[in-house]
């Protein structure tokens, strides 16, 4: 069975091909700066890297060139090869629950949502309808990345705001990076031995975006992302948790303006608000001599730690702390001062093990510690290619 998954943005396509009877990727690659002249295609197959170098002037021209690639690295000759596509939908606000068989009013209900993520999803459709197009024979899915926190009670999802203002507009927690959650904590269960219908976990996806949940028996059960992903975490640019007056009192005494808010929040803040840089490996390597850098790190950790202690609350029983993300699978010393003064919880991870340069799934908690500290590292793609081929599985049957 062959799935190819399709991650499609604004000026975009992101692809992965895999054999699911093996989940190994066959290929992987990029269709970049759509629209402009310096847009590319890329693809890794076999060991070599092929290129295509030229104007494409849309979705339809990229997924052209995907093709052409995959025919000249042999690794597929026509999409009628495929056992199906799986598409990654960032937002499936209130109206998906599980990953659909794409038809008309799947797309009609993705439109209608959206204004919840109007930088992803009109990208993501511009993707399906011309994937489509492309492979009318062959089955679509998509594959959202809120669906896992669907299972959140609505004591957990809902904002204290008026009931029927965020009812009649669909205001509450989504939450993100629910694909990431769901695959980390499926290996971490069968790591372990655990049933995943049995599992609790603290899953930490650490990258430019981070988020955290809590997993109860193989369900997300509280996320830190919200409405969209500017809740929760301090990330890369955006602020996560803030009192939401500041923002009133820089547009009262002028410093803001209201068309600014959006990228004050989610461009201009976090890390490289703190600090000047967004990524951590900078912070890191400055903050012995940066008092910013050492506060950006300081204040990322603690709301890391912050969480763990909330959900550490909420779970009562906790199996694994799982780290993820760029952060969180490659950075030592993070994963360090977050676990530091947490043995009273049950979390003790060894020195050693956590700074050794072992890649890969891998236990660093110490040896008396109760709760197994995970490092497990992300696949969304081969996440989505198995949802696609489960999905095309029941509908067989």
């Amino acid at each position: 069975m062959k799935i190819l998954v399709l991650n499609s943005g604004s000026s975009s396509i992101k692809f992965q091909l895999f054999a699911m009877d093996t989940k190994t990727s066959l290929a992987s690659g990029l269709v970049e700066q759509i629209g402009s002249n310096s847009s590319r295609a890329v693809l890794k197959a076999n060991g070599e890297i092929y290129e295509i170098n030229r104007f494409i002037k849309d979705h339809h021209d990229g997924l052209e060139a995907m093709n052409e690639l995959f025919v000249t690295s042999h690794t597929l000759h026509d999409l009628s090869e495929l056992d199906g596509i799986g598409h990654r939908i960032v937002h499936g606000g209130e109206s998906f629950f599980s990953s659909m068989i794409v038809d008309e009013s799947v797309i009609k209900k993705i439109e209608e949502i959206s204004p919840l993520a109007p930088l992803h999803n009109p990208g993501h459709l511009a993707g399906i309808k011309n994937a489509m197009k492309e492979s009318k024979n062959v089955p679509h899915v998509v594959v959202f990345d809120t669906v896992f926190h669907q299972s959140m009670p609505e004591y957990a999802y809902r904002y204290a705001l008026p009931y029927d203002v965020c009812k009649t507009h669909h205001i509450r927690k989504y939450g993100f990076h629910g694909t990431s959650h769901r695959y980390v904590c499926k290996q971490a269960a069968k790591m372990l031995g655990i049933e995943f219908d049995k599992f609790n976990a603290i899953s930490l996806h650490l990258g430019n975006g981070a988020s955290a949940c809590a997993v109860q028996n193989g369900k997300s059960i509280d996320t830190s992302m919200g409405l969209s992903p500017l809740e929760g975490l301090i990330m890369g640019t955006r602020s996560g948790d803030m009192d939401p007056a500041v923002v009133i009192y820089l547009l009262n005494i002028g410093v803001l303006k209201w068309n600014e808010i959006d990228n004050f929040l989610n461009k201009k803040s976090g890390l490289f608000g703190i600090c000047g840089s967004s990524d951590m490996r900078d912070v890191v390597a400055k903050m012995e001599n940066d008092e910013r850098a050492r506060l950006a790190f300081d204040m990322f950790c603690y709301r890391v730690k912050k969480y763990i202690g909330s959900y550490y609350a909420i779970l009562g029983r906790v199996d694994a702390l799982i780290f993820t993300g760029g952060i969180g699978e490659n950075a030592p010393n993070t994963r360090q001062k977050i676990c530091d003064d947490l043995k009273h919880l049950g979390i003790h991870i060894n020195h050693d093990l956590n700074f050794s340069s072992e890649r890969g799934e891998r236990c660093i908690d110490d040896k008396d510690a109760k709760i197994k500290t995970l490092i497990i590292p992300t696949n969304e793609e081969l996440e989505i290619a198995i949802e696609t081929a489960r999905v095309i599985k029941e509908r067989i049957l």
